[in-house]
């Protein structure tokens, strides 16, 4: 893990919010969400190393994604629209795949305004409510291709598993 504290990836959420503002860089048209498909993810920047990415996203309501974790910090600000994140701890082994027992420990609504910060081990759910297509910017703190031990969990089975790469 890349060593970024809680202050710090405050000041990161300030800087993508900040950018998040400036809707006039995010048209829908620039980053479209596929033809047949629930949302879209752009590369915008990446540091050559592979850190400090920042993608842009679009998503039709009513797309979700299950609680999973990152592996590393994330700050996601909206420019347009409503993202409901649910936040959760595990409540046994840790990270590894398998049965898996998740607690709900609050909800943030990701809005223009009110951006979030996720830290590395921090696991949250997604889901776009009713309404508008969404365009947020997310950055994480290393590319989303080099994120290989993120873990996903079925909440309604009981068990985690391996993230697919790049998601």
């Amino acid at each position: 893990h890349e060593l970024l504290h809680p202050p710090a990836v405050e000041e990161v959420k300030a800087a993508v919010l900040d950018l998040a503002r400036q809707r006039h860089l995010w048209a829908l048209q620039d980053f479209p969400i596929p033809d047949g498909q629930r949302w879209g993810v752009y590369e915008v920047n990446e540091d050559a190393d592979g850190r400090f990415a920042v993608y842009a996203s679009a998503a039709h309501p009513g797309h979700r994604q299950p609680p999973h974790n990152h592996t590393t910090w994330a700050c996601i600000a909206a420019v347009e629209g409503q993202e409901r994140n649910r936040l959760y701890e595990r409540q046994d082994d840790g990270p590894v795949p398998g049965p898996a027992q998740l607690a709900q420990t609050g909800e943030q609504m990701v809005e223009p305004g009110n951006p979030i910060g996720l830290m590395p081990d921090d696991i949250h759910s997604v889901e776009i409510p009713p309404g508008q297509v969404i365009r947020h910017l997310h950055m994480y703190g290393r590319a989303l291709e080099t994120l290989t031990e993120r873990v996903s969990y079925d909440t309604q089975a009981g068990t985690c598993e391996r993230m697919a790469i790049g998601v």
